[in-house]
């Protein structure tokens, strides 16, 4: 992230110091008075020409303070800014640190669960699974054992139905009409 300030490269800063002044008000009023009646005599030229030169004049030594002024509250402010600035990018910086630990430890801790909660499944599976075993073992035996009883019935029932040599043709006929 890139911290912005103000850029001051467009304030111009010229060391203008206001000049003395030479006369004093009462002087520049007689000067004035007298330019009027002989119609822009010398003094009149005289200050028009200083004008011209970027000097400052009488009345423009309030103007030049009133700048200078308005310029340096200009740099303050904009210095307050900046600071402002940077304090917010610091307390944002602060802000980031502090939430990247809070995010880190809650991750942690829902990993953790996350864990404790497959070790339960796991022990809840393998229960069914040893259960499902044993019962597919008991199934398989008893399967066995049909099998045993199915042979024996067979055996049996081919004992019943075979004819002994001794019997008689009556005897025979009978028993090979229940077979």
């Amino acid at each position: 992230m890139e911290r912005q300030g103000v850029d001051m490269s467009y304030v111009e800063y010229k060391d203008q110091e206001p000049q003395p002044l030479e006369e004093s008000k009462e002087q520049r009023q007689g000067e004035e008075s007298r330019e009027q009646e002989a119609g822009r005599g010398p003094a009149s030229a005289n200050r028009q020409l200083m004008m011209l030169e970027g000097k400052s004049g009488p009345y423009f030594s309030s103007l030049d303070s009133s700048i200078e002024i308005l310029k340096k509250r200009a740099q303050e402010l904009i210095e307050n800014i900046n600071e402002s600035r940077q304090k917010d990018h610091a307390l944002m910086t602060n802000f980031r640190d502090s939430l990247k630990i809070k995010v880190s430890d809650l991750t942690e801790k829902l990993e953790e669960r996350m864990y404790q909660l497959y070790n339960h499944h796991n022990k809840i599976i393998q229960e069914k699974l040893q259960e499902f075993t044993q019962k597919m073992a008991k199934i398989s035996h008893l399967e066995t054992e049909l099998k045993q009883v199915c042979h024996t019935v067979e055996t049996v029932y081919k004992d019943l139905c075979v004819q002994p040599e001794a019997t008689t043709l009556e005897e025979q006929t009978h028993k090979d009409g229940e077979c």
